[in-house]
C-alpha cells in the first residue's frame, strides 16, 4: 500500500465542471499515487466520464486546483496531460480496425528511415513492448485489429498508450463486454503496470474486477464525492451503499487529511 505521506502523482482539489444547466462535477477531490490502482465507481450520470475527461485535458475544469507531483498545473487540452505523463484509454479504444497491430501501436508516431516507414523497426519495438513491458504475446503482429479478440484489442490499446512511457494511466471500463478469460488478461496487465510503479485510475462498474486489482475505491454520486474506501478492509455492502446513496452505518468515514471526503 502507498504511504499516506507520499506526494501523489495527481491531486484534484475542489474541481468542478458544468455543461450548461447541468453541474457534472461539484468540488470533487481525488488523489492517485505512483504504484497504486484507484478505482472510480458510481452510478450512471455520477460524473465518472467527466472526471476522466478533465484529467485527460479533453474538457478542462471550470474551477478547482489540479496538482501534478505537488505542483499546480493547467490541463487545457490533451497535449497538456500527455506532456506530464498522463495517458488515457477510452472505452471505445479508438483503434483502426483496418490496420494491423503494429500500425495501430505507432499510428501518428510512425518511425521512418531514409524518408520511408521503417516497418522492421516498428515491428521489433512492438514485439518488445508486448513481450517484455506488458508480458503479452499476440501471435500475428501483422493481423488486422478487426480479427483480434476483445482482450487482445484492449491490450493493444493499453500498449499503445505505454509507448509514451506515462506515469499515470486512465482506464475507462477496460473489461466491459469481455469474456472471463479476456477480463483476467486485462486485470493481470493492470497489476503489472502497478508493479512497475505506474498510477492507475480504473473506471468500472464491476465490483469483482475492482476487488481483484484496486487498492482504493473512490465513489462519485451526482457529481460529488461520496466515499473513499480501502479495498482490503471495506465490506462490499458499504461500497454499494455509497454508490446508491444509502445512509446510515454503511456510509464510509471521511478521510482526515483533507478536512473533507478525499477521493
Amino acid at each position: 500500500m502507498v504511504p499516506v505521506t507520499a506526494t501523489p502523482l495527481l491531486a484534484l482539489r475542489s474541481v468542478s465542471k458544468r455543461y450548461g444547466a447541468v453541474q457534472a462535477l461539484s468540488d470533487v477531490e481525488l488523489k492517485i499515487h505512483a504504484g497504486e490502482v484507484v478505482a472510480l465507481m458510481g452510478d450512471n450520470g455520477a460524473g465518472k466520464s467527466t472526471l476522466v475527461k478533465v484529467v485527460a485535458g479533453v474538457d478542462p475544469a471550470d474551477k478547482g486546483i489540479i496538482e501534478w507531483e505537488g505542483q499546480s498545473v493547467q490541463l487545457s487540452r490533451p497535449r497538456d496531460a500527455q506532456a506530464l505523463g498522463i495517458a488515457t484509454v477510452y472505452q471505445d479504444l479508438a483503434l483502426c480496425d483496418n490496420l494491423d497491430v503494429v500500425g495501430n501501436l505507432f499510428l501518428g508516431r510512425e518511425l521512418r528511415r531514409f524518408g520511408i516507414l521503417d516497418e522492421v523497426e516498428m515491428e521489433r519495438r512492438a514485439r518488445d513492448l508486448l513481450s517484455t513491458t506488458v508480458s503479452i504475446q499476440i501471435p500475428n503482429m501483422r493481423a488486422r485489429v478487426a480479427s483480434l479478440s476483445g482482450g487482445e484489442r484492449q491490450t493493444v490499446a493499453i500498449s499503445r498508450s505505454l509507448l509514451s512511457e506515462p506515469k499515470l494511466l486512465l482506464l475507462d471500463e477496460p473489461t466491459a463486454a469481455l469474456s472471463v478469460r479476456q477480463t483476467a488478461q486485462v486485470l493481470d496487465l493492470v497489476e503489472q503496470l502497478r508493479d512497475r510503479g505506474l498510477g492507475v485510475l480504473l473506471v468500472s462498474h464491476n465490483m469483482g474486477d475492482i476487488k481483484a486489482v484496486a487498492d482504493r475505491i473512490a465513489v462519485l454520486r451526482l457529481g460529488r464525492n461520496n466515499g473513499l474506501f480501502d479495498v482490503g478492509t471495506t465490506l462490499q455492502e458499504q461500497i454499494i451503499s455509497s454508490i446508491t446513496g444509502a445512509t446510515g452505518d454503511a456510509v464510509t468515514p471521511r478521510a482526515p487529511d483533507l478536512g473533507k471526503a478525499e477521493l
